[in-house]
């Protein structure tokens, strides 16, 4: 009798087959759970800088360039012109009010002024002439009149005893009418004197008078190219530093030509040139602060020059407190520019991740220190040390600032010692 006999179910191909199968699930499962689709990559340490995130007082400013003014300078111009005669002060010396820079020499102001001397010396003598002449005409015209007084008076008595003999038929007509007109010509010539004499007065005061007022403006005239002779001698204005002298001996001077430049030393300003950029930002009382010597000294705008130059405006600063001693005029000093006043902020350093970043994310490190990840954060304001965080980052982290050359399709960086 024959043994029917069981197929066996879990041959040897079956079993390798089960088995193999089991290991591309697992295969499968470990890529699609137990790995992750981050892209990674190896940093050396040594490569990158890792900087804090902190908590504290942040302010926006601007670097800028500034350069030491004298609080007031004089430019100093020739009124007159002329030839260098002689250079008493050179450049870069103290100089007091009123000392004597400089001579010029110009022969026409020097004539002009010998002429308008003249004149006026000749007008004071036509008047000293003149009042003189009235009053010889006066004392002749009053003699002349003297005399004719006398002779009135006898012609007068003549006239009356000749008219009582003419009554009495005791002389003729003829003797009578003589008599008669001889009185009456000398009452005629006394009134005629007398006009005269008032016309000649009247007529000598008006040519005095005349002669005065000549004699006013001759004399403004002379003051005038007095003022111009003495303005040959280039003095100093004010009490300062002699900075430039800009002409040579010999040298001529046209008038209005700037000679010599004096700074007044009882103070000092700055002088910085600010992008255009901040124009709407940047206003008259905002203040900067810049350090020297080893301190800290604060300045305040006190004008703006909107006019743009090159990209940039002028502003113009005074100190405001101690003005350094050491401080000279063209000096150049970094002012940083205050555009914003003092507020509690999360910042992070200025980095190079910034160019590639455009401050949208940033790697930050884990705890353990081994790798950092990439994080979406929000960028502020910002200064020339720091940025201020306004989202995704807290104090005490610890974040990626160097370059991110090559990192910028990467989501994690692992850190190797």
């Amino acid at each position: 009798m024959d043994r029917k006999i069981k197929k066996k179910k879990f041959t040897a191909k079956r079993i390798f087959t089960v088995l193999g199968s089991a290991g591309i699930v697992v295969l499968i499962l470990y890529v699609f759970v137990f790995s992750s689709n981050e892209r990674k990559l190896n940093v050396d340490a040594d490569k990158i800088s890792i900087e804090a995130v902190t908590h504290g007082a942040f302010q926006e400013f601007i670097p800028t360039e500034g350069t030491v003014q004298p609080k007031a300078t004089i430019f100093l111009d020739a009124i007159v012109g002329g030839n260098v005669e002689e250079r008493f002060l050179e450049g870069g010396v103290e100089v007091q009010e009123g000392d004597t820079i400089l001579k010029l020499q110009n022969s026409q102001i020097q004539l002009s002024y010998i002429n308008e001397q003249t004149q006026t010396n000749r007008l004071r003598n036509d008047i000293e002439n003149t009042n003189n002449n009235l009053r010889q005409a006066l004392f002749s015209s009053k003699n002349t009149i003297i005399n004719l007084d006398f002779n009135i008076d006898a012609a007068n008595d003549l006239f009356t005893r000749n008219t009582q003999l003419w009554n009495q038929k005791v002389i003729s007509e003829q003797e009578y009418l003589n008599s008669k007109r001889d009185y009456e010509r000398l009452v005629a010539s006394r009134v005629n004197a007398i006009q005269q004499m008032e016309f000649d007065s009247l007529n000598s005061v008006t040519t005095i008078n005349q002669n005065r007022d000549r004699l006013v403006t001759s004399e403004e005239s002379l003051e005038i190219v007095k003022g111009r002779l003495a303005n040959l001698w280039v003095t100093a204005p004010i009490s300062g530093l002699l900075s430039t002298v800009n002409v040579e001996l010999g040298q001529n001077v046209n008038q209005g030509q700037t000679i010599a430049q004096i700074d007044d030393l009882n103070g000092f300003k700055i002088e910085a040139r600010v992008d255009q950029h901040y124009l709407p930002r940047v206003y008259e009382g905002l203040k900067g602060t810049f350090d020297f010597a080893g301190s800290t000294y604060t300045l305040e705008i006190r004008k703006k020059f909107p006019e743009i130059i090159n990209g940039q405006f002028v502003v113009e600063m005074l100190f405001i407190g101690d003005v350094p001693e050491a401080i000279r005029r063209g000096q150049t000093i970094s002012i940083r520019l205050q555009l914003s006043e003092e507020r509690e902020a999360v910042m992070i350093p200025r980095g190079s991740f910034f160019q590639t970043t455009g401050g949208n994310w940033i790697f930050v490190v884990d705890e353990s220190g081994d790798f950092a990840t990439r994080r979406n954060i929000r960028i502020g304001n910002q200064n020339t040390r720091q940025y201020e965080v306004l989202e995704g980052l807290q104090p005490g982290e610890e974040v990626i600032v160097s370059s991110y050359d090559g990192y910028e399709d990467k989501d994690r960086l692992v850190i190797k010692q």
